[in-house]
């Protein structure tokens, strides 16, 4: 087994001697390279952002940020890793290096002022700056671009930035405004930015990952089947992707385990496909790469999950969460549980000896509890084929971006002839467990969708679950917004549907 080493920068970087549990955030301030910062170590605040190299949609490779403060530092073994001082280019003899674009636009726009979250910003404006699809709308760097210039719809510049790549970015200091007119500033890369020139040659591989000290171990198996032994032999092992919940664990309740086993690299639970009758969804590809994959297959355009993906927390937690992850944390406020009750997914669990399909209706048993046994996975995830026309999405928080639901509601209907045919509506936060309204399913089908069904309905929706009262939402104000979204749904779809 090869020592476990990380390219930080462009240079190898041995994993030894930090333990199997240290954050690559920790990693890499005990290096010297302090310029990402632990601001919240729950991933909420992006201060410890780093770019990683990842398997590309458009390019072979795309830079991908990520919060360091979540990550295990064995997690990257094999990895290259950019941090906020890897940006800069070595100037000629004797001079200082030149500041990378990004860099000199926080810089020159007064984007930075006390300076504590400026390089996670930096890092998240930089992947920005180098996504395909972006540079496709901006001017080479220099030429003609103005920071001042008209946002296109208020959250995208006139150079195709997407202001949602800085939603997991916090900042006290600026209000925002210098920080946008640098990213609205920013060109597209030049044929010699050697970034932007990696972005042409094949990511890392993954590597199979034996790391133990002081009694615990990481470990990241070669392959699926390797995983499912792994599990068997060690049941207590804690299974890990992109360790954003996980993460939170380690650094906010301080717990340790004997034994993490990564699957976050697996090419078996990395795989998407689109069949006849389903549409199947590995259980380890981030949020982030599930979004980009559909939006590129029109026929595995999934509108529902769509919806989803803006709401789920922020950019950076979706380029690590994935829907293994959300769905086995058994969390009854995750977000993506509602959203695929409403689809009526069902979950592939795979062990050593075979697998099994278990309807997502099924699966939850109690508060963080489900039927997957402890030396089972998700595999994948199936959305069964053709798709209700007719959804929506409602996340009620008090946050727009970036924040942990008060109560979701995900609605999926088929209406023909201005009659519910089908109707299938998930729920979150309302109950020990995510859950169908199926009272209030029932009350729709076969029924006009009309003002009078819906204030039925919406009424009978009110009293699912079992909501109760938390520093978030009271259990009054819960029961309230189950009725409120499906009469926002209505009124969004009255005037295009026939009553």
């Amino acid at each position: 087994m090869v020592a476990a080493r990380i390219t930080v920068n462009g240079k190898e970087t041995p994993l030894s001697p930090s333990a199997p549990h240290v954050t690559a955030l920790d990693f890499l301030r005990d290096r010297g390279l302090t310029g990402s910062k632990e601001g919240c170590a729950e991933g909420e605040c992006g201060a410890c952002s780093i770019m990683v190299a990842r398997p590309g949609t458009d390019k072979p490779t795309d830079w991908v940020p990520i919060n360091a403060c979540l990550v295990p530092a064995a997690a990257l073994d094999g990895q290259e890793v950019v941090t906020s001082e890897g940006l800069a280019t070595a100037g000629e003899a004797g001079a200082p290096p030149e500041l990378h674009p990004v860099q000199r636009e926080m810089a020159m726009r007064g984007g930075s002022q006390c300076g504590y979250c400026t390089p996670g910003f930096v890092c998240s404006m930089a992947a920005e700056y180098y996504r395909p699809g972006r540079c496709a709308h901006a001017q080479p760097d220099g030429e003609d671009v103005q920071g001042d210039e008209p946002a296109v719809d208020g959250e995208h510049g006139p150079n195709g930035f997407d202001l949602h790549a800085l939603s997991g970015n916090l900042c006290r200091c600026t209000g925002y405004r210098p920080i946008r007119d640098a990213a609205f500033a920013v060109g597209a890369p030049e044929e010699d930015d050697p970034l932007a020139r990696r972005r042409e040659q094949a990511p890392p591989e993954p590597v199979a990952t034996e790391y133990a000290r002081d009694g615990s171990a990481f470990l990241r198996p070669a392959g699926l089947p390797e995983a499912l032994r792994l599990l068997r032999e060690r049941p207590e092992a804690v299974v890990v992707a992109g360790s954003t919940d996980w993460g939170v664990e380690v650094n906010i309740r301080a717990r340790r385990a004997e034994c993490v086993v990564a699957i976050d690299r697996l090419p078996e639970m990395r795989e998407m496909r689109v069949e006849a009758d389903h549409v199947e969804i590995g259980a380890a590809l981030t949020l982030t790469e599930i979004e980009r994959r559909l939006e590129g297959t029109v026929d595995g355009s999934v509108p529902l999950l769509a919806k989803l993906f803006p709401q789920f927390a922020s950019r950076l937690i979706r380029n690590g969460a994935t829907l293994g992850g959300n769905l086995g944390t058994g969390s009854p406020i995750g977000d993506s549980p509602p959203v695929l009750l409403a689809l009526e997914a069902s979950l592939v669990l795979s062990d050593a000896d075979g697998e099994r399909v278990v309807p997502l209706a099924e699966y939850f048993t109690g508060y963080r509890q489900s039927v997957r046994r402890p030396d089972e996975l998700i595999r994948a995830v199936r959305i069964p084929l053709p798709l209700s026309p007719v959804t929506a999405f409602h996340k009620i928080a008090k946050r727009r971006f970036d924040d942990i639901s008060s109560v979701a509601v995900a609605v999926a209907l088929e209406i023909e002839d201005g009659v519910v045919r089908r109707a299938r509506i998930g729920l979150g936060g309302v109950a020990a467990t995510p859950i169908r309204a199926l009272a209030a399913e029932a009350a729709l089908e076969g029924e006009r969708w009309t003002a009078a069904t819906v204030e039925s309905a919406a009424e009978i929706l009110g009293s699912q679950g079992t909501p109760m009262s938390d520093h978030r939402a009271s259990a009054e104000y819960r029961a309230a917004m189950l009725g409120q979204s499906l009469r926002k749904l209505y009124a969004q779809t009255n005037e295009a549907v026939p009553s």
